[in-house]
């Protein structure tokens, strides 16, 4: 199975791509999509790049399923807001290409990772260059990527056998159906 992990962000997304083989982890790859060189004003074409980027990596790599950051509260609400809409950009454009998301929170994924909810960058780096045998550290946006593909690779059988128990399927489209015009 072939996990693709994001890590959202307006300025920059992390991505990472794993093979998980049973127990096995191997690292295919990682990167960043940046909007550094759009204009800050410029929110649709920001959110485009994020988009056309996502999707490019779908198509390079050829993912089974993706795992995408859960947005946390930031003390600033318009921070909060941007960084929802980059994350629907990222979310929207792995729809798109049919891949189905998880999601985790950053606290899950650090408890899956380094074993601790409170880790700091440098830990989690540290620690998806160990568990993937890489020969540096994956910068931050990369190493979160990387963490949250790693998690979604632990969670994924639990989430499989627990799915089939309850008899959960897919619920259908949510295709849009015309209404009343007038």
């Amino acid at each position: 199975m072939r996990i693709l992990g994001i890590d959202p962000g307006l300025r920059t997304t992390g991505f990472g791509v794993i093979d998980v083989d049973g127990s096995d982890l191997r690292y295919v790859a990682s990167g960043t999509i940046s909007t550094l060189h759009v204009d800050k004003g410029q929110l649709p074409e920001r959110l485009k790049v994020l988009f056309d980027g996502i999707c490019e990596v779908v198509q390079r790599y050829e993912p089974d399923g993706a795992s995408v950051e859960i947005v946390f509260v930031n003390v600033n609400p318009q921070s909060t807001l941007l960084l929802g809409q980059a994350r629907g950009a990222c979310i929207t454009a792995l729809v798109s290409n049919q891949l189905p998301v998880a999601e985790y929170t950053a606290l899950q994924m650090k408890q899956a990772v380094v074993g601790y909810g409170r880790a700091d960058k440098n830990q989690i780096q540290e620690m998806v260059k160990r568990l993937l045998a890489l020969p540096g550290l994956p910068g931050p946006d990369a190493a979160d990527a990387l963490g949250l593909a790693i998690t979604h690779a632990h969670a994924a059988k639990a989430m499989a056998r627990l799915a089939q128990a309850d008899g959960v399927g897919g619920a259908g489209s949510g295709k849009y159906k015309a209404g009343r015009s007038r």
